[in-house]
């Protein structure tokens, strides 16, 4: 049998019989301390599926250094089977380690099977570690089942004024991916008594109804609107959130 070409000659051969041997040194390259090797073993796992090599996958997700090779580890959980990959990866969603958290929420809203929904749960949404709550908001939306859209915003709108741009950003970005679903729960985060959260609330308002609207154009207006007084009654308008009287600018992304 031929080796895959898709290895270099310091990762491994893999067959296609998946031999104990090929999974052992499929194994080792994933392991290795070049980041080349890794990337490259993690392809041809991919490339050639074998359920054996769903928990190193899974293992080396919870500590990889580099963004690529976790995207690529990713992409190889995907092409196993559903059957195996979501245990494992259902399980890993609890874990102490905040990467393994985090990649995990990333991989499920990749395969996308909405029986993984029961685990996004509201301590995963409020996790205190950003990136593991921006992965579990974005998995979130994804997989939330009909009807319980309304209840997610609720959830989500909870979370408005926390952390930095990019933090609000993804908040916003799934508040909207809800569509009308989540304009009660923003009117309401409207009124918070937090400036901070209030303009958060009226960012992604406005967002909601202006998918063009640039989101430092929709944070600065929220800004202006707050310092005026405003709150709920400019998300309940509907629109953009102009205070009455304030002409519109010139609106970058």
């Amino acid at each position: 049998m031929t080796r895959p070409s898709l290895l270099a000659e310091e990762v491994v051969p893999m067959t296609v019989t998946g031999q104990d041997t090929d999974a052992r040194r499929a194994h080792r390259a994933l392991d290795d301390g070049r980041s080349s090797v890794r990337l490259r073993a993690a392809l041809a796992v991919g490339t050639a599926p074998d359920p054996r090599y769903v928990g190193k996958l899974v293992e080396r997700c919870a500590v990889e250094p580099e963004f690529f090779v976790r995207d690529m580890l990713t992409w190889a959980l995907t092409r196993h089977p559903v059957a195996v990959t979501l245990p494992a990866l259902l399980r890993e969603v609890g874990s102490q380690r905040a990467q393994a958290r985090s990649q995990a929420l990333h991989t499920l809203s990749k395969i996308g099977d909405r029986r993984a929904w029961p685990a996004i749960t509201p301590r995963l949404l409020a996790d205190p570690d950003d990136e593991v709550a921006r992965s579990a908001w974005r998995a979130a939306v994804l997989l939330v089942p009909e009807g319980e859209e309304a209840a997610l915003a609720t959830a989500l709108t909870a979370q408005l004024g926390r952390g930095g741009r990019e933090t609000r950003l993804s908040l916003s970005r799934a508040l909207v991916a809800l569509g009308e679903a989540a304009e009660p729960a923003l009117r309401e985060a409207a009124t918070a008594p937090d400036p901070g959260v209030r303009a958060h609330a009226l960012a992604t308002h406005r967002l909601l109804h202006d998918p063009d609207a640039g989101f430092e154009s929709a944070v600065e207006e929220a800004k202006r609107v707050v310092a005026l007084g405003g709150g709920a009654g400019r998300a309940a308008g509907g629109g953009s959130g102009r205070p009455p009287g304030d002409e519109p600018e010139h609106e970058g992304q």
